[in-house]
């Protein structure tokens, strides 16, 4: 069994900045110490961390790997090495894709899918629809990271717009429902508002905040909440976008009596609507970005704990497929491979600690899903571990993005943090800028 020394490292683990060493053996940690003291046994290889940060691999909740069927823009493979590329060693993906993950049998063949193409840990949600309520019996709890709600966002037939459907789904499920509340009614008023008030069939990009209004987000995610707290079901509210929502939220401490939680994307609490003019659709998401105001209540409610996940909403398009305005050009962007060095870059702007960028991004998925020996830098836990450097000034350009869509938001942008080195199940699978091609993900067990 290989033993590799990870030493002179800044350990950021559970709230705490400590100097040391950790030593994997095989694909977990065996050792973890403070100080400058050495390993019990002699080790295969030596890291030599001085300079850098060693932290827990990045745990993304929420992602769109578009693998099967919109291969076209991403998969598991592009994904995956992307995500390696910026120190996220877990993911979880959702389920809009070609077969929609609607059915049993259509998420085992995702899950086979994962197991022969991802580098990186792996889980997938099973989607709720109007009619398949009957299936949420037969999922495994061990296997399967929750299930995805759209209250708000029409995705196929993924929309469940039927009350009696959403009362059965917050009664029923046994797993984490994790939804995207937008109300849907309220979208398409302010659409056919706005298209009657300028008579097109699209709409300046400047009206997507309007169409996909705080309204529709606030209604939408109290009705979320409400039908929670009637079923104590478990609920985890993706992408939250404004600072009304927050007075839904609690700041009560991540434990299992903490029912409901929520999550910001780092597109939330990195742009807001003022970046339209020189970005473009290429911060084009639902829910929409919104004000200055709006995310700033989220870095505060970060800070808080009322948010008490950072995730990413990664989801890849062609350029081609972003092209037009409000109406035509389609939502989402890729960001996994620049999530943690954009909120370390936060860390430099005293935004946030990083020993909260650690718990938001590392231990709170690992907590909220209950991933067993995930998220921590922990004796026996799975040897997932990021080296970050600081001060490691560099630029993205095109040919280091590792997305398959071969674009993002952050192109041109400037970095001062750096990722040196992604560690996957004791595998070393990025370094020096560099994929090794090693098939180390596997998939995430829970509960």
């Amino acid at each position: 069994m290989k033993r590799i020394h990870i030493q002179n490292a800044l350990i950021v683990n559970e709230g705490k900045k400590l100097l040391g060493s950790v030593v994997i053996a095989g694909d977990r940690i065996e050792e973890v110490i403070h100080g400058d003291n050495n390993p019990t046994a002699p080790c295969d290889e030596v890291v030599d961390a001085t300079g850098c940060y060693l932290l827990p691999g990045v745990i993304d909740d929420h992602v769109h790997f578009r693998d099967p069927g919109l291969t076209h823009k991403a998969d598991v493979s592009s994904e995956s090495r992307a995500a390696a590329a910026g120190g996220v060693t877990s993911i979880m993906d959702m389920p809009n894709t070609s077969p929609q993950t609607t059915s049993i049998g259509a998420w085992q063949e995702k899950m086979k899918l994962y197991s022969e193409k991802s580098l990186i840990n792996y889980s997938c949600y099973f989607g709720a629809t109007n009619s398949n309520t009957e299936q949420f019996k037969e999922l495994d709890p061990h296997s399967v990271c929750g299930i995805k709600l759209f209250m708000g966002s029409s995705t196929g037939n993924m929309l469940v717009d039927r009350m009696e459907t959403l009362r059965k789904i917050f009664a029923e499920a046994k797993l984490p429902i994790a939804a995207h509340c937008e109300d849907q009614n309220t979208i398409s008023l302010n659409t056919k508002r706005l298209q009657a008030e300028q008579g097109a069939d699209d709409l300046p990009l400047s009206c997507h905040p309007e169409i996909r209004s705080r309204e529709a987000c606030y209604s939408s995610s109290q009705l979320a909440i409400d039908l929670a707290k009637e079923y104590d079901a478990r609920l985890h509210l993706l992408h939250i976008s404004t600072a009304d929502e927050m007075e839904l939220l609690s700041n009560a401490p991540l434990n299992k009596q903490k029912r409901i939680t929520a999550e910001a994307c780092v597109s939330h609490l990195m742009f807001a609507d003022d970046d339209y003019k020189h970005l473009g659709t290429r911060i084009k998401c639902n829910p929409a970005i919104k004000s200055a105001n709006d995310k700033k209540a989220l870095r505060d409610a970060v800070n808080s704990g009322k948010i008490d996940v950072i995730a990413t909403d990664h989801a890849p398009h062609t350029l081609e497929e972003k092209e037009g305005g409000a109406l035509k050009a389609v939502s989402g962007m890729p960001m996994i491979q620049f999530s943690l060095v954009s909120m370390l870059e936060l860390v430099d702007d005293d935004v946030f600690k990083i020993e909260t960028v650690v718990e938001k991004m590392c231990h709170a998925p690992a907590e909220i899903f209950e991933i067993n020996q995930r998220g921590y830098i922990r004796t026996g836990y799975q040897a997932d571990l990021v080296l970050v450097r600081p001060n490691a000034t560099w630029t993205v350009s095109e040919e280091l993005i590792l997305s398959k869509c071969k674009w993002s938001p952050m192109e041109g942008h400037t970095y001062q943090w750096r990722v040196e080195k992604t560690f996957v199940n004791g595998s070393l699978l990025y370094s020096d800028n560099k994929i090794n091609e090693v098939q180390a993900g596997q998939p995430l067990n829970f509960r």
